[in-house]
């Protein structure tokens, strides 16, 4: 389990450090000379006097820090998330192998137990440390210990209990990033209105342009950054769905394959 920790600590830190580089790299090259570009055509026909209609290009729309923040965040999270789902389709992939083999109609008693533990010993590492064989050898010791069947029922209770709180809790980061973006979004609102203020005396003289960017920057940070929200409160909540069924569906392979074969003395 610390090994897995750690190993996934060292994917979140990568993943951070290359969504950074990566989105930098998109504004700096791309995002923001095409949107500096436009606005200063529209600067430039605003102060000529012409009449045309603004065009909120995608790059404009996102151009600012701001922005760029919650993007770097939303990949990060989605990066995330995108571990843990790989994580639970892999261990829901292990409840369609049969890890006891025991035979229909055989009945299994407290000394049987360590027999059919071997099989669950003999997993590779990385599947030992799953929630079903975990789950199924825990009951199995308990079972040889105490024959009792009611102490492996809350056995398998517990174990999935304790997982489920688990999987809950490590998704606290994604959880922080969710209420995190839309607090950025109001920084970039507050900046641009603070902006916008700066420059009123211009405005009065006739020269609207720069509180016009400013406002843009206020709105377009507030707009993107409950878009982004959003798509991480779906993702999140499809990947709680995942996880809360491979529990529930542990739960139920134990039933299944495990109590009802057992029998006390």
């Amino acid at each position: 389990m610390k090994t897995k920790m750690s190993s996934e600590f060292v994917f979140q830190l990568f993943a951070l450090l290359i969504t950074v580089i990566v989105i930098h790299a998109i504004y700096v090259g791309a995002i923001r000379p095409a949107a500096d570009q436009q606005i200063r055509q529209e600067m430039a026909l605003q102060a000529s006097g012409e009449d045309f209609v603004p065009k909120r290009s995608f790059a404009v729309v996102i151009r600012d820090f701001e922005q760029e923040a919650c993007f770097i965040l939303l990949f990060w999270a989605l990066a995330i998330m995108g571990y843990k789902g790989r994580q639970a389709l892999q261990e829901q992939q292990l409840l369609q192998r049969s890890l006891l083999a025991i035979p229909e109609g055989t009945s299994l008693l407290p000394e049987d137990a360590r027999e059919y533990s071997r099989s669950l010993e003999a997993l590779p590492e990385k599947e030992q440390d799953y929630l079903l064989p975990r789950t199924l050898l825990s009951a199995l010791q308990r079972f040889a210990t105490t024959g009792s069947i009611q102490a492996v029922s809350e056995t398998v209770k517990e174990q999935c209990e304790v997982e489920s709180d688990r999987l809950d809790s490590e998704l606290s980061m994604v959880r922080y990033i969710a209420w995190a973006i839309p607090s950025i979004g109001f920084i970039g609102t507050v900046r641009g209105i603070g902006d916008a203020l700066s420059q009123a005396y211009k405005a009065v003289e006739g020269d609207i342009s720069g509180v016009t960017v400013s406002l843009g920057v206020a709105f377009n940070s507030t707009f993107v950054a409950l878009v982004l929200s959003i798509i991480i409160m779906f993702c999140l909540h499809q990947l709680q769905l995942s996880q809360e069924r491979l529990v529930l569906d542990c739960q139920r392979y134990a039933d299944k394959q495990l109590l009802r074969h057992l029998v006390n003395h």
